[in-house]
């Protein structure tokens, strides 16, 4: 009995010391935090999307076009990984339609009131792309987007503040 004494004194030791240690390491097994995780197919769609926006944003000039790619993109997959861009695309887009720029009229955005179709005015483009670019300058801080963000809304007076926003 003295001989199986030592070992088994050793043994509940050590399972006494590295017990915590692996009790520590038991969060890993929750995986990551769902808001960050991102559905490799729906990224794939957004990043098509984006390209597209972009297409019809820089070479087009199709504001309307590239303004409903980017709704699209936000209101299907917000936490994608390219979305500060998104937003600016949608906040330059609304501003350029605010002004009457571009190869499509204003009057082609179209807004439904359950079966009533609505255009927006020229005020409402211009608050709807200061959202944008405010959602862009307060929620992306460290965005390569928010030098020009910032620019266009000091153009358009100051930022809507963050407790308006919705």
């Amino acid at each position: 009995m003295r001989k199986n004494f030592l070992p088994i004194a050793v043994l509940l030791f050590t399972f006494m010391v590295f017990a915590p240690v692996a009790y520590g390491q038991g969060a890993a097994k929750t995986g990551p935090d769902p808001a960050t995780v991102r559905d490799p197919d729906l990224e794939k769609d957004s990043l098509h999307n984006l390209e597209v926006a972009r297409n019809y944003f820089n070479l087009k000039k199709a504001y309307v076009a590239a303004l409903k790619r980017c709704e699209e993109i936000i209101a299907g997959n917000p936490n994608f990984a390219k979305i500060e861009q998104v937003l600016f695309i949608a906040g330059k887009s609304s501003l350029s339609l605010a002004d009457k720029k571009g190869k499509q009229s204003p009057s082609l955005y179209v807004t439904y009131d359950g079966n009533t179709k609505r255009t927006l005015t020229s005020e409402q483009f211009r608050e709807m792309g200061r959202d944008y670019l405010t959602r862009l300058v307060n929620d992306y801080p460290d965005s390569s987007f928010r030098k020009q963000a910032e620019e266009d809304l000091r153009a358009l007076g100051a930022p809507t503040p963050k407790t308006e926003r919705q």
